[in-house]
């Protein structure tokens, strides 16, 4: 095993220890494309695995996998074979089995929370595993097992859960609360305030106040033309 490769993988499988609690004994969930380029390429995948992640693992597959690999007859015997030698793991398709990537698949939803690898050969199943952060994906290349590096999606949790670490939830409102103070965030209820400042009073509304005084000066003065009237009447 080169050292190269060794330091590489000592790095990823850092990152998911730290970030993700990764622990011993690892659990490698294998599909029977993995199974078969092992056996093509003559890798002893329970020998040299665990020395590659430096650590203790438990090589595991589901019923519907080894079920897979029996659909497809001959040609696959030998993976089939290996295959049945590791754990299985139970999973919801006791009744009705499914593919093995969709099996493997539901094995690390919801988070991952079995802190499963994902060893595969499948392309479709391998871009869907990097789509879903803190699931480690192996795959064999030339001739060599390969600890694939941490996918984006699990470089955004990470960033995102220490930057929540780095500022706490009330501090979060504190900031928000001298913001407001400040005037630099605007409420609602100063919004509509403005609104109304802004009508003014109605020009209408003061016409009509100035004819009723007119209106009240002229009728006191048409009361006193009325009794001048009467006197010199009489």
């Amino acid at each position: 095993m080169g050292v190269t490769r060794q330091k590489h993988a000592k790095k990823i499988m850092g990152f998911y220890k730290h970030n993700f609690q990764f622990r011993e004994p690892f659990q490698v969930l294998l599909d029977g494309t993995f199974c078969q380029a092992a056996l093509r390429n003559k890798i002893q995948i329970r020998e040299q695995l665990p020395g590659y992640l430096d650590g203790a693992a438990q090589l595991c597959t589901t019923r519907c996998v080894i079920k897979e690999l029996e659909s497809l007859g001959k040609a696959l015997y030998g993976a089939k074979l290996i295959a049945q030698r590791f754990q299985v793991r139970n999973c919801s398709h006791h009744k009705n089995p499914v593919s093995g990537s969709t099996c493997l698949l539901s094995m690390i939803e919801d988070g991952n929370p079995h802190h499963f690898f994902v060893a595969t050969q499948d392309q479709d199943l391998s871009n869907k595993v990097k789509r879903k952060p803190g699931v480690p994906l192996l795959f064999i290349i030339q001739n060599t097992m390969v600890l694939d590096k941490p996918s984006p999606k699990s470089l955004a949790f990470v960033q995102k859960l220490q930057t929540n670490q780095l500022v706490p939830e009330y501090q979060k409102q504190s900031i928000v609360e001298l913001k407001e103070k400040e005037g630099l965030v605007k409420q609602e209820g100063e919004k509509r305030r403005k609104r109304k400042r802004a009508g003014g009073p109605n020009p209408l509304s003061c016409l009509k106040k100035k004819k009723k005084k007119t209106q009240e000066g002229q009728e006191p003065s048409a009361e006193k033309k009325k009794r001048r009237k009467r006197k010199r009447n009489r």
